[in-house]
């Protein structure tokens, strides 16, 4: 299992247009992903689950994969967080 905190630090943090591409995104994985915000932890591949976090710009996450490509999903979704994705 892979697991990294992150600083959120796309703009309008996790809500409607990055939150659709965060799970877009993390669907491309195999890897069994979960973001997890003040002791609430949701399937990263579920739009309601993520956006129900209510993520804003600068709150810490933890964000955890276990599975053959876990490594590469976290890099990728780290990515994501770090900037506005559309």
């Amino acid at each position: 299992m892979v697991s990294k905190k992150i600083v959120v630090r796309c703009e309008s943090g996790l809500h409607n247009r990055q939150a659709t591409y965060f799970v877009q995104k993390a669907n491309e994985f195999e890897a069994s992903i979960y973001l997890e915000s003040e002791n609430r932890k949701m399937n990263a591949k579920s739009l309601l689950g993520i956006m129900s976090l209510g993520i804003v710009t600068g709150a810490t996450v933890t964000l955890s994969a276990a599975g053959a490509d876990a490594d590469d999903a976290v890099k990728a979704l780290e990515a994501l967080l770090a900037r506005d994705v559309y």
